[in-house]
């Protein structure tokens, strides 16, 4: 390498490094939440156990709840956590407003509205059922999103609040007309992460890794839209393509975790904005935290809800509503209303 080349890639190398310190600290502060998160519940379980569960599994009670119970209820969070916060971290970039989040484009509506219009049918009757109308529904209301605002990061964002009321006042009406119907909707419709863990998960899961994936190998095209689209032409990016591309993988990663935990919202909201300071602009490292992030959060989260009350469980979605509620406010009063 030239002297220019090694002077011109040594700023990068150096941003870099503390970048990477920052990813490794989260990964590990990821495992140690994960493990608290697995130990604590209606009996606890030491670390140190929950370790020995995991890596030198002898069939004891203890170990039988880890393993079976858990663990998969850990993995959940992590998952679901990560397909929100990196679905929050696309929208936000997309559409280049601070202050959106998945739900934005209808994913959670038609989501909603597909179960309610399922369990009407009689076609939702079993786990499979459940998960395939709430994806079709995800990914059907969010190409409606698309057509009508894609023009536009601000139509795109009235399209969806637009959609959303509609379908929500349509589902809201089903349910009250068919009480069997509302029976049926009720345990999907809070978000939480209860007993969630007992239905298939290697189909939702491939789903969301998969998406995950594909976010990273975007997150560079999508560099080049955050200096807006004519520089984005200008640089030779496919934005048409670049755009098509995160709005797949925003309605695949919203849609696959909601149908397998219900909506939970302001994940999508909180994480992009807790790691848009370290990830300094670069939208690769935007993802990459925010990957690690949303799964801390929602196991934070998943901890609360079994620990505020002294039966039972609140469900994780009110726990991340009353964390994003204030962040909500906190960041309406930093970027201004011109935002929305």
């Amino acid at each position: 390498m030239t002297v220019a080349g090694r002077a011109a890639a040594a700023p990068g190398t150096r941003r870099a490094v503390p970048r990477i310190g920052l990813l490794v600290a989260g990964l590990v502060l990821l495992a140690a939440v994960a493990v608290l998160s697995i130990g604590i519940g209606a009996r606890s379980v030491a670390p140190g156990e929950v370790v020995r569960a995991l890596f030198d599994y002898r069939g004891t009670d203890d170990h039988v709840i880890v393993r079976d119970v858990r663990a998969p209820r850990a993995l959940l969070a992590i998952a679901v956590g990560a397909a929100l916060a990196v679905a929050g971290a696309l929208i936000q970039t997309l559409a280049r407003n601070p202050l959106a989040e998945p739900g934005i484009l209808g994913v959670t509506a038609g989501a909603g509205f597909a179960v309610t219009l399922g369990s009407a049918l009689g076609l939702t009757t079993h786990q499979a059922g459940e998960l395939g109308f709430a994806v079709v529904g995800a990914v059907l209301a969010a190409l409606l999103v698309a057509a009508v605002g894609r023009h536009s990061p601000l139509r795109l964002v009235l399209a969806g609040v637009a959609l959303t009321a509609v379908l929500g006042g349509v589902a809201l009406g089903m349910r009250l007309m068919l009480p069997d119907t509302f029976d049926a909707y009720r345990f999907w419709s809070v978000g939480s992460l209860a007993a969630r863990e007992q239905a298939p998960l290697a189909l939702p899961l491939t789903v969301i890794g998969l998406a995950l994936l594909g976010a990273l190998l975007l997150s560079r095209a999508l560099n080049a839209l955050t200096l807006g689209e004519t520089v984005a032409h200008t640089l030779g990016a496919k934005v048409g393509r670049v755009r098509t591309a995160a709005l797949v993988l925003i309605t695949v990663l919203s849609g696959a975790a909601t149908a397998v935990a219900g909506p939970i919202l302001f994940v999508g909201l909180i994480v992009p904005h807790l790691a848009r300071r370290p990830a300094g602009g670069s939208v690769p490292w935007l993802i990459l935290y925010t990957m690690v992030l949303g799964p801390v959060l929602l196991l934070v989260a998943d901890i609360g809800s079994r620990v505020l009350l002294p039966t039972g469980e609140v469900p994780v979605a009110i726990v991340t509503a009353f964390l994003g509620g204030p962040m909500l406010i906190w960041a309406v009063r930093r970027h201004g209303a011109g935002s929305l």
